[in-house]
């Protein structure tokens, strides 16, 4: 068994609520949409891999798994809604699985919290956000993976643009006194995240130095 079916089964019966039909495959379907490259299986898996070790710093464990499985349910590279759609989508479906409002609702403010906009406050969304962001601190191989599949989520975005844009996340990202919440995670993720995301940076501005070959297209 997969970790991210494990702990959607873990997950339901914490809640002891059976999770309502169809659910885990619509789901599964949405992550293997073609469009994507990043927000795949892939990195749900590597989510629930980063979260079983830490599962001890959840208050509500239940509540951070099935906001992992909810986090990017939704994902289209040309809206600017997708966690909220997502949240919407979690605690509407906890709603109808019998699961009461107090806790739907938590875990449609843990998804929001994945829209790195805002420190996250309960030690729920610490975990889940740190959870989320560990691929910056994965290895070197790993991390110019991610960085290609990203690219090609966004293939549809002009060069120059695309850079610019990137350039501006990292840079937020890199600004921030500690990029992960938790001394956990910082502890074991926080240099090697700012490794690659000051190289990343490097990358981005001596590609957006080049000049322009003259060359026209080819075939």
């Amino acid at each position: 068994m997969t970790p991210e079916r494990a702990q959607w089964d873990a997950a339901w019966k914490t809640l002891a609520r059976p999770a309502p039909p169809g659910l885990l495959s619509d789901l599964a379907a949405r992550y293997a949409e073609p469009h994507r490259a990043y927000h795949t299986l892939q990195h749900l898996r590597e989510c629930f891999v980063q979260l079983e070790p830490a599962a001890d710093l959840a208050d509500h464990l239940a509540e951070v798994q099935l906001a992992l499985w909810f986090h990017d349910a939704i994902y289209d590279t040309r809206a600017h809604d997708n966690e909220e759609r997502s949240a919407r989508w979690a605690r509407d479906a906890l709603l109808t699985a019998g699961v009461d409002r107090e806790p739907a609702e938590r875990v449609e403010h843990l998804v929001l919290a994945t829209k790195h906009d805002a420190t996250p406050e309960s030690a729920d969304a610490r975990l889940l956000v740190d959870v989320d962001l560990s691929i910056l601190g994965a290895d070197g191989a790993r991390f110019r993976e991610y960085e290609e599949q990203v690219r090609r989520e966004y293939a549809w975005v002009p060069d120059t643009t695309f850079r610019e844009r990137r350039a501006q996340v990292l840079t937020r990202f890199l600004a921030r006194p500690s990029i992960y919440s938790t001394p956990r995670f910082a502890a074991r993720l926080e240099q090697q995240a700012r490794t690659n995301l000051s190289r990343s940076l490097q990358q981005l501005s001596a590609t957006a130095a080049q000049p322009a070959s003259s060359e026209g297209p080819r075939a």
